[in-house]
């Protein structure tokens, strides 16, 4: 199996804390320049920029790494995971259950960061007003039920962090919690990452949590399979037909 890079949590100018040169298109622009194959686009709570970020990657045509929506959704334990999928449709469905879930509040700007909506061409469509950083009030457990309902992998955010982990906010990862992966921060090592598996029998992954162009692909994951699919990747989350985690890198020791 050959092997592929991958970095499976990234930002957009739509989350509140993310940099105003990260528009969908200029994303996928920059994971085709350092070389990723796979990426998943997981603003907070929202996927409104994904279809931006499908349109920018069909232009650029072989050259751009697929792209998978994605959220990263907030527990009511303020506890954060990634929700990926493979098909936007089902990624839209999970969002309007989010919003339906959503604290309730409008956005301010002054205190959080503004939240934009962006076309393919890097134009500003709208701002959301919502309160993207808040928490829904839906369980951990409730959240990776309804991604698994809707075909999507469910995946523990930088589980390494005192805040908004697993970890930091419930001391431990719940043993009944169905997850298919857990994700280190760029900050750690993920060969590490036993201390908090706690004998749990899951797929590690790194990614960069990119808020800004310049972080996109600074870690990756060297996924081994077949191609770059959301079912390939399914498939080397569980170790299955050959599919696996094979290790990690890092941009600044590829040069």
């Amino acid at each position: 199996m050959p092997l592929f890079k991958a970095d499976l949590h990234l930002h957009t100018c739509l989350s509140p804390c993310g940099g105003f040169d990260a528009t969908p298109a200029g994303v996928v622009a920059r994971a085709a320049e350092v070389g990723l194959d796979l990426i998943a686009i997981c603003d907070h709570n929202t996927v409104e920029n994904l279809p931006a970020a499908l349109e920018a990657a069909h232009r650029l045509g072989e050259a751009a790494p697929l792209v998978l929506p994605g959220l990263e959704v907030t527990s009511a334990e303020e506890v954060h995971l990634l929700a990926l999928f493979g098909d936007l449709g089902d990624a839209l469905t999970f969002q309007a259950m989010v919003y339906d879930h959503l604290q309730p509040g409008e956005n301010n700007p002054d205190v959080f960061g503004m939240q934009i909506v962006a076309n393919a061409e890097d134009e500003v469509e709208e701002f959301n007003p919502r309160l993207l950083i808040g928490a829904t009030d839906l369980s951990a457990s409730d959240l990776v039920s309804r991604i698994h309902s809707l075909g999507g992998l469910a995946v523990a955010a930088h589980l390494d962090r005192p805040a908004y982990s697993l970890v930091g906010q419930l001391g431990l990862i719940p043993p009944e919690l169905a997850l298919d992966a857990v994700e280190i921060s760029p900050r750690s090592d993920p060969a590490q990452a036993g201390a908090w598996l706690a004998g749990r029998d899951l797929a590690v992954l790194t990614s960069s949590d990119a808020h800004s162009l310049d972080q996109v692909g600074a870690v990756y994951n060297k996924l081994e399979m077949a191609r770059p699919s959301f079912v390939e990747l399914a498939l080397a989350l569980a170790g299955s037909e050959g599919r696996r985690v094979a290790g990690w890198g890092r941009r600044d020791k590829d040069a």
